[in-house]
């Protein structure tokens, strides 16, 4: 690690995304925290937790359009003398619940392929060119068990098709950037436990899901110089759900 290992957190206002902070930060990362205006109050809080504007920022706005990442990179560029040379991309969204011969509209797809595709677009397209230039950077993009197991998203089939289109567009970037010295690789973790799944599935068992600190264990090896050899993959972190 050096002193411009900057990450940048898409989603970082959420669960995982200020798990993840957390224990980046405890590793000499600098953060870069983004989420949407509705969550600025929260930003504001966790880079607090986190050691102030020395340590991390917090950026609000909507970061699955094009228009909102130049002053997004200016604003990081600007508190730590450089732009991001990792990202995790947790930014997304689930919703389902009926199968899709049963939708009324498009809106359940329109909004799965905002929140979830739209958002890593934008952010690799965003993110990568100066890593590219530098010739050194991660990528964590945050997928879904329901890519290699479509079938336990039944009833959420746009979510899973959000979720495959993430994963295969990480993995053919990765391949694009790999003679460049950048590597992009997808985790595809199973429930995770948030508060928001205890409250949705009261009577599962959350002991069989994955913990945050488990899934940012994996997030910080793939980001970090140990995992060197390692681009395009797509990591299962199922747990025992």
């Amino acid at each position: 690690m050096t002193k411009h290992s900057i990450v940048a957190i898409t989603g970082g206002a959420g669960a995982l995304g200020s798990a993840l902070a957390s224990h980046l930060a405890g590793k000499g990362y600098r953060l870069a925290l983004l989420d949407t205006a509705r969550h600025q109050a929260r930003l504001a809080e966790l880079v607090k937790s986190l050691g102030g504007q020395d340590r991390a920022i917090g950026i609000a706005g909507n970061f699955a359009t094009a228009s909102e990442w130049p002053a997004a990179l200016a604003t990081i560029e600007n508190a730590f003398g450089a732009k991001p040379s990792h990202a995790v991309l947790v930014a997304g969204g689930w919703d389902g619940g009926a199968p899709l011969y049963q939708a009324k509209d498009d809106a359940v797809f329109d909004t799965m392929m905002t929140s979830n595709v739209d958002t890593a677009y934008q952010a690799l397209h965003a993110l990568l060119p100066d890593m590219v230039a530098k010739k050194a950077g991660s990528v964590v993009v945050i997928g879904s068990r329901a890519v290699p197991r479509p079938w336990t998203s039944a009833g959420a089939a746009a979510y899973a098709a959000a979720k495959g289109a993430v994963v295969t567009m990480a993995q053919a970037v990765a391949e694009e950037v790999l003679e460049h010295g950048v590597r992009v690789n997808a985790i595809l973790p199973s429930t995770l436990d948030t508060p928001a799944n205890r409250a949705a599935m009261p009577d599962a068992d959350p002991s069989r899901w994955v913990s945050l600190e488990s899934a940012s264990n994996v997030i910080a090896f793939l980001l970090s110089d140990e995992s060197r050899d390692v681009s395009g993959a797509a990591i299962p972190v199922y747990g025992r759900s």
